[in-house]
């Protein structure tokens, strides 16, 4: 009769049958004399396991085990033999390097040790710290041993999975019959149309059966934060160190509303990060609160820097406040909320605990806006660097702030889009309620939530927590360091070689290092990368280092965070000294496009590519191969035809007979001329008088009581509509404002920007908050300033704006073809409001 079923192998696999999902068990024992005893104890067990539905991987030294345990997360369980081979012959004892891996990388997960009467008593005591139990091959049977090891895998498995997607899994399996929202019952609907099983047969039936309605009571309330959902929240704030988590299904933007929205009442001041996401602003119109900037640094790249402590302490507060129109018949005179972008955009990170140290003595409650800095928690590198690192130990009671962070979960770590968290961390001085708070969430929220985004969110949390989440943000970090070093070592070695123009892109971090346990300064490019990856003090903007190019700092107040790293490109450097030639970023990221390689955010001189969690070497070897190819097609004088041939199909007259290096040398001249960066600085550091508060304005604009205005018609008239630029990709204009007169820096900037767009076309301004005219368009629409009745008098506020005082939205105009270049100036506008006039009350 046949014997019980044997596993195929393939390579060192041993494939599973269907019983068991997802279950990868890793088996490291040394290669034995095949036909041997050993051996055929070592086949059975692998056969067990494979019937049983596992997939086994086998390792025969412990390099192999170790690229095993890096790359394979699905692992289960683990059999390593405490007497495994070293591949190199250097180490003593393998198995310990390959059980700290494991220890490093998975939290729990059972591992069996193999191993022999002699070796149990040498085991350092460590090892019974990692190891659930020890196998003796010959001592029992391979099915009984295997079946240890898939009990074991099993139950990682379940605990394993975090609280809502546990039930969520449970709840598919039932296979219930759907009788409630969504109307497609588990996708069901899509299979009665050809082109809604298109769409089933893409996403799959899973998606769709676990699309579900708030109906479903078992799986808890994301409105009463009960059940499943409950759970995972308060898994969530565990996890990320919060008091309390709420998960949001529309994104931080939606998340900024909440928390402002829940904290301000009309009327009441707010110290708010000049460099702030359009959504605070939002927040502010919703509550009717009255801003007060504060004004960050900036360097000689664009890049936006953090605002200074200077600027934070209580006195320069009250300044501020003094000085600002709004603060006039406030409802307090004391700011009750602060709101600081941690990290910026270009990768900047306060020292939290020092930020929340200098606000505290202003506001009674900070908000860090940190959507793109989710990761922070879960490694050292950014010890005290995010919000939640602000505690009792950290700031006594009464000084500390209440603080709340705000994240966008999907932009670096894994979840769906949409998907963000609002943590809370309370202290005495303006403790979130939680019941208040939850009224607020419930108006931003959906009764119709997306339930594989909560599971997303749910996974999300998870899988930063304990050593997983630190190995994820340590590979992050790692594969970015090398990446710089790459970069550097490749410039360094393009200026040696003599056979070629000595320049390349760079990334901008400091040229040099200390180990500060040591005191032995590197190179970046030859630092050792254990020292990059660990020690703050690489990436810390020290006062007065020209490689960062901010002033005003405190020592360890700001650090550069290694993931979000910024390609300079030649033309200008941090401390704003502009060379003869260069090479607008523009002009690379469009080239790069054309190799399918779309970096985050593009400035004159720099742009910003982010190293998450799905970074692989591939990845980003292939970004320096794109930028080796463009540095080759500049120096041999490539035609511009040959390197962006979209745009001079587009616009055959402008850029005709060019080369590459041809259009490079007219836009840096055309940047340089326009002092296009010293206009930068001088917008973005002196922002405009407010008129009216954000609530006012939208009030005003809510009321037809607006016109569109063109940029040259802006001077001394008051926005309507918050003005984003990019670069650098942060609001220039604030609704309310009013920009000056004609040769103020912001419209100074503003036209440098028309100028720039209407001599480059294909490399527009991206502008938010402004329109385009076509070259045909002769005007734009203006609203009757003779009206009497004031729009305002039928709002929410009892403040109203004077009449003369009309809001307005800016347009830009498109370009138009080739041969009218030039001929747009007229055409290119801002939409703002009538003459500028004093704020009542």
């Amino acid at each position: 009769m046949p014997g019980p079923p044997v596993a195929r192998r393939t390579g060192p696999c041993y494939r599973r049958s269907p019983a068991v999902s997802g279950s990868t068990i890793l088996l490291a024992v040394n290669e034995v004399l095949p036909g041997s005893v050993l051996d055929e104890q070592l086949e059975l067990i692998c056969a067990h396991l494979a019937e049983s539905g596992h997939e086994v991987v086998r390792a025969g030294t412990d390099e192999d085990a170790l690229a095993l345990v890096q790359t394979r997360a699905e692992l289960t369980a683990a059999l390593v033999s405490w007497d495994m081979c070293d591949a190199d012959g250097v180490l003593e004892r393998p198995a310990e390097v390959v059980l700290r891996a494991v220890q490093a990388r998975f939290a729990n997960l059972p591992v069996f040790l193999v191993s022999t009467a002699a070796s149990v008593d040498d085991l350092p005591l460590w090892v019974s710290e990692v190891v659930c139990g020890y196998v003796w091959l010959l001592e029992d049977t391979a099915s009984f041993i295997a079946g240890r090891i898939g009990v074991a895998a099993r139950r990682y498995q379940d605990e394993l999975l975090p609280p809502f997607f546990r039930e969520l899994r449970r709840f598919d399996d039932t296979h219930e019959y759907s009788w409630h929202t969504p109307a497609h019952a588990g996708g069901v609907a899509f299979l009665k149309s050809s082109v809604g099983r298109v769409l089933f047969d893409y996403y799959g039936e899973r998606l769709f059966r676990t699309d579900l309605s708030i109906s479903v009571g078992e799986l808890g309330s994301l409105f009463e934060h009960t059940g499943p959902i409950g759970d995972a929240e308060r898994n969530a704030a565990r996890i990320f160190g919060a008091d309390l988590t709420y998960f949001v299904l529309h994104g931080d933007s939606t998340s900024d509303r909440i928390a402002i929205h829940a904290s301000v009442a009309t009327d009441e001041l707010v110290l708010v990060d000049r460099n702030c996401h359009k959504a605070i602003y939002h927040g502010l119109t919703l509550t009717g609160g009255r801003p007060a900037y504060l004004v960050p640094t900036r360097n000689g790249y664009g890049l936006m820097g953090p605002i200074p402590p200077h600027a934070l302490t209580r006195d320069a507060i009250t300044e501020l406040l003094q000085r600002n129109p709004l603060s006039v018949d406030a409802a307090d005179p004391a700011p009750v909320y602060a709101v600081v972008t941690n990290s910026t955009y270009d990768g900047l990170c306060y020292d939290a605990v020092r930020l929340a140290e200098l606000l505290g003595a202003s506001v009674p409650r900070i908000h860090l806006d940190e959507a793109w800095f989710a990761y922070a928690r879960f490694h050292p590198l950014y010890a005290r660097r995010y919000g939640m690192a602000v505690d009792a130990e950290s700031v006594p009671d009464e000084l500390r702030p209440t603080v709340l962070t705000t994240q966008s979960t999907h932009k670096l770590l894994a979840a769906l889009s949409q998907s963000a968290m609002v943590h809370v961390k309370n202290s005495p001085r303006s403790p979130v309620d939680h019941r208040q708070f939850n009224e607020t969430f419930m108006m931003h929220a959906t009764t119709s939530p997306l339930y594989p985004m909560i599971a997303g969110l749910d996974v999300a949390a998870a899988m930063m927590d304990g050593p997983g989440g630190t190995w994820l943000a340590d590979e992050a970090i790692t594969e970015a360091i090398r990446f710089r070093q790459a970069v550097a070592r490749i410039s360094r070695r393009i200026e040696s070689a003599g056979d070629r123009p000595g320049w390349f892109f760079g990334t901008w971090q400091p040229e040099q290092v200390t180990d500060p346990g040591t005191g032995q300064s590197y190179a970046f490019a030859d630092a050792p990368l254990d020292l990059l990856r660990t020690e703050p003090a690489c990436w810390s903007l020290e006062p007065g280092a020209e490689w960062h190019g901010f002033a005003g700092l405190e020592s360890g107040y700001c650090l550069l965070d290694p993931i979000k790293v910024s390609i300079t490109c030649p033309g200008t450097n941090a401390v704003g000294v502009q060379s003869d030639t260069g090479i607008p970023a523009k002009i690379l990221t469009a080239y790069l496009e054309t190799r399918r390689i779309v970096v985050e955010k593009t400035d004159a001189y720099t742009c910003l590519v982010l190293f998450s969690m799905g970074i692989t070497k591939g990845k980003w070897g292939t970004l320096i191969d794109g930028l080796l190819d463009f540095k080759s097609l500049y120096d041999s004088g490539a035609a511009l035809g040959e390197v962006l041939p979209a745009l001079a199909r587009e616009f055959p007259a402008r850029y005709a007979g060019l080369t590459l290096r041809d259009l490079c040398d007219q836009m840096h001249r055309q940047l340089r001329d326009s002092e296009l960066m010293p206009l930068l600085e001088d917008a973005f550091t002196h922002p405009p008088r407010p008129e009216f508060t954000p609530a006012q304005t939208y009030q005003r604009l809510l009321r037809a009581g607006t016109e569109p205005v063109r940029l040259a018609e802006l001077a001394n008239r008051t926005v309507a509509t918050q003005v984003v630029t990019t670069p650098p990709g942060i609001p220039v204009l604030m609704p309310g404002e009013n920009p000056g007169e004609k040769d103020a820096p912001i419209l100074r900037y503003l036209r440098a920007l028309e100028d720039f767009d209407r001599n480059f076309p294909g490399f527009p301004s991206e502008t938010h908050g402004v329109t385009r005219d076509s070259m045909a368009t002769t005007g734009s629409r203006a609203y009757d300033e003779r009206r009497t009745e004031d729009p305002l008098t039928r709002g929410a506020h009892s403040d109203p704006l004077p009449a003369a005082a009309r809001p307005a939205r800016m347009r830009l105009p498109t370009p138009g073809p080739a041969d009218a270049v030039g001929r747009a100036q007229t055409l290119l506008g801002l939409v703002a409001t009538g003459p500028s006039a004093g704020r009542s009350g």
